[in-house]
């Protein structure tokens, strides 16, 4: 249990009937008249739906224990992904639909946090941006700028994505895991 006033980005609450939520946003709201209260903006660990929710200032809520820990994936198992716990060793297989859109970014030996809440993995997290190289775009052709200077290319994943024109096949490059954004050339 857990009070409002304890509420921060991250932590996962139980809710009506044992859904499990995470707190995306909140902020602590102080009218002139009238009580204080907290404005929050809740996703569903499960499907992703978010809502904005207000409690009382003070009211106690319960807090779901979730297990994060560092993974790396290993191989594909037909429909699962398999995951092994950098601790234990442990193998872990993931269904496809809880491995979501991190999915087009998964290549062997990247490690990802993978979150679990009562044995039940709830969800597979990536950083922010991960190097991949691009298997297959067209060249780019100087003065072609109809398409805003963008052409779409493969990554070894097989995940497509914009990259500009002067990337080339085999180039490897900086992706963003959350929009799928080309963010820029890796050095080697």
């Amino acid at each position: 249990m857990a009070s409002t006033n304890d509420l921060k980005n991250g932590l996962v609450l139980k809710l009506e009937g044992g859904q499990l939520w995470s707190v995306v946003e909140f902020q602590h709201v102080k009218p002139g008249k009238g009580p204080a209260f907290v404005r929050t903006k809740l996703k569903n660990v499960l499907s992703g739906k978010v809502v904005d929710k207000t409690f009382n200032a003070g009211v106690k809520v319960e807090t779901a224990t979730v297990d994060k820990r560092d993974m790396q994936f290993s191989y594909m198992d037909g429909e699962y992904f398999v995951f092994m716990d950098m601790e234990t060793y442990d193998q872990l297989m993931i269904d496809r639909k809880v491995v979501g859109g991190a999915a087009n970014f998964l290549i062997e030996g990247f490690e990802a946090t993978v979150a679990q809440h009562e044995g039940e993995v709830l969800f597979v997290e990536l950083p922010a941006a991960v190097e991949l190289t691009v298997q297959e775009t067209e060249p780019g052709v100087q003065g072609d700028r109809s398409t805003g200077g963008t052409k779409p290319a493969t990554l070894e994943t097989g995940h497509q994505i914009n990259v500009p024109l002067f990337i080339t096949t085999g180039e490897k490059i900086k992706v963003d895991t959350r929009t799928s954004d080309y963010l820029g050339r890796v050095n080697s």
